[in-house]
């Protein structure tokens, strides 16, 4: 579970990443919001969400729920314990609110560069929260 959660992990930053820079494109460019946008909004949600369940499921798997479980106070003053026992699924979920927020905000919006922007912002704010927990030393 740990290693699908893993690698469908860089699926979903690359997505997001890709996400966020057509966005930001569409925006300054005032471009038309098209088909292609909203089918890349939504595959984005949809990764994000299904990576939301995998690490669902690993983490009440994971040693770090076990451990915060028996120690919450051990836990959290290890900085390390910390960060793969509350920080990152903490701001993994976040992430993935805001994602879902933005998918939703988009559908209002009339105008083009409203939708765009709209991406840009909450699905942009994710991709820094989710980069910000990554936890990179288990990565490479």
């Amino acid at each position: 579970m740990k290693e699908i959660h893993s690698y469908w992990a860089y699926i979903v930053l690359a997505i997001l990443i890709f996400t966020v820079i057509n966005a930001i494109i569409g925006l300054t460019q005032k471009k038309q919001f098209t088909d292609k946008d909203l089918r890349v909004g939504l595959f984005t949600l949809i990764v994000s969400h299904i990576q939301l369940l995998i690490g669902l499921g690993w983490y009440f798997m994971s040693p770090w729920y076990k451990a915060l479980k028996m120690g919450a106070a051990d836990v959290m003053g290890d900085k390390t314990a910390r960060l793969l026992a509350v920080e990152h699924p903490l701001m993994m979920i976040i992430a993935i609110v805001l994602i879902t927020i933005g998918w939703s905000k988009h559908k209002k919006k009339t105008e083009d560069a409203a939708k765009f922007k709209t991406f840009a912002i909450f699905y942009g704010i994710a991709l820094l929260l989710i980069l910000s927990r990554i936890p990179w030393s288990n990565w490479f």
